[in-house]
């Protein structure tokens, strides 16, 4: 029976608690892990989500920023976080299911504006927090793990809408996506999502500031559900649900969903 894993940066869980429900009620994700939930943890609206058979939650918060949390149906240990960059940020959450999965949920920082260390304190901090990441993966190999998360970095030329015009902006230089690639890389994580589309444009983020979002079509993948070698054959079906972009009060990133036979 195939478990499906679904990550969404969520850009508040109290505020759209409706569209979370509805994403539960539709789609039905055995795990949801949500990030940039802006909630202290004992805030996060659980009811809603426990009547729809939710009952399960780990989670990190923190009042107004950041927050990550995994929701499941199946009972899951909480394994801890890591506060990599000593920011104290509450940006990693881990957790085992019965069957020995972990799911590492992670919300990288998003790195300013400026893509430049010296200028702007926030971008630094981001390849610090990458840094921390690939020297623990190195550390500890992770096994039979799956690694969900808003990442904040669309690594390959077709995860983002214009290659040649997004080179110097935050999220695609070159810089970040070499300090992400050597993460992946430290870790031995296989992309899951790139794995099952191999070719095309994929995006799961287009910003608020465009007037159409959907027509100008001006997107970004960010998001990210990566694999341990020794699961990655059991992963399928991985999609992008885009239109959850266009619901009401929306955030600005899509769901990422991908099934595993574990």
């Amino acid at each position: 029976m195939p478990l499906t894993i679904a990550t969404w940066n969520i850009n508040s869980v109290r505020l759209r608690e409706p569209i979370v429900l509805k994403l539960l009620r539709e789609k039905s994700p055995d795990i949801l892990c949500l990030q940039e939930c802006k909630s202290p943890v004992d805030k996060i609206p659980t009811d809603g989500f426990a009547e729809l058979g939710y009952g399960h939650m780990i989670a990190r918060g923190q009042k107004g920023y950041n927050g990550v949390a995994i929701l499941s149906k199946h009972p899951i240990e909480d394994l801890g976080n890591k506060d990599f960059a000593d920011l104290g940020h509450a940006r990693h959450v881990a957790g085992r299911l019965e069957n020995g999965l972990t799911i590492h949920n992670f919300y990288v920082p998003a790195g300013g504006d400026e893509p430049d260390r010296e200028k702007n304190v926030k971008f630094g901090q981001k390849l610090d927090y990458l840094t921390g990441m690939r020297d623990w993966f190195h550390a500890e190999k992770p096994q039979k793990s799956v690694l969900v998360g808003d990442l904040n970095i669309a690594p390959r030329e077709d995860d983002v809408w214009s290659h040649k015009q997004l080179l110097k902006v935050v999220s695609h230089t070159p810089i970040e996506v070499a300090h992400l690639g050597e993460t992946q890389e430290a870790g031995g994580w296989i992309d899951v999502t790139r794995r099952d589309i191999p070719d095309g444009q994929l995006y799961s983020w287009w910003s608020y500031r465009a007037r159409d979002w959907d027509a100008a079509d001006k997107g970004r993948r960010l998001d990210h559900i990566w694999a341990t070698p020794d699961i990655v054959n059991a992963a399928h079906g991985s999609y992008v649900h885009r239109d959850a972009r266009g619901w009401e009060k929306p955030s600005d990133h899509a769901p990422v969903f991908a099934s595993f036979d574990v």
